[in-house]
């Protein structure tokens, strides 16, 4: 196996440790750690549940697509990154979130140093139906848990969101005053 861990030697060094910590006397301690082992063992069989179910969906694809519908596995591919696995860029990453989001948004700059994403509504988000602010930072904060885990703060730029007043420009009744205060072209002598 890469990267110089086979299951055996694994399963042997998790043990090692289960048994120093026994050894210790610390109860407390010792139930923590089995915990522990018993929540990751949980995380990652399902992640290969996952991976193994999506793959048998369609056994015949290409390698490119069946990668391409791991990648787009919310588990997969938060395992995928957690390991440093993930072949894609943090920019396509975010863009992948991104899609699957109810409101139509797209990144309007990712900050790596200090971890922040703006973003700003596309399509007709602007025309007051949907979620509002918070719902759609919070859907994209969800999203981007899994896919881009390196952006710790969303936040929805409403000055790019914000669309242009709609003027509605009309004639007034017949017989009214225009806009000089006059008599309008329609009843002027």
């Amino acid at each position: 196996m890469s990267g110089g861990t086979d299951a055996e030697t694994a399963g042997r060094r998790v043990e090692e440790v289960l048994d120093r910590l026994a050894a210790s006397g610390d109860r407390t301690a010792c139930e923590a750690a089995e915990e522990l082992v018993r929540v990751l063992m949980e995380f990652y069989g399902a992640g290969l549940a996952r991976a193994v179910d999506l793959l048998g969906r369609d056994p015949g694809a290409p390698a490119e697509r069946a990668l391409s519908t791991l990648l787009g596995d919310d588990l997969v591919a938060s395992l995928l990154v957690l390991h440093g696995l993930h072949p894609e860029d943090t920019p396509t990453r975010i863009a992948r979130a991104l899609e699957g989001l109810p409101q139509p948004v797209e990144s309007a700059g990712f900050d790596p140093a200090t971890g922040e994403l703006r973003l700003r509504r596309t399509g007709s988000a602007g025309c007051g139906c949907g979620g509002g602010r918070d719902a759609v930072e919070q859907a994209a904060r969800e999203a981007l848990a899994c896919f881009a885990p390196e952006v710790t703060a969303v936040v929805l730029d409403d000055a790019a969101a914000r669309e242009p007043v709609l003027l509605q420009i009309g004639s007034g009744p017949a017989g009214t005053a225009g806009a000089s205060g006059g008599p309008s072209a329609a009843t002027a002598p």
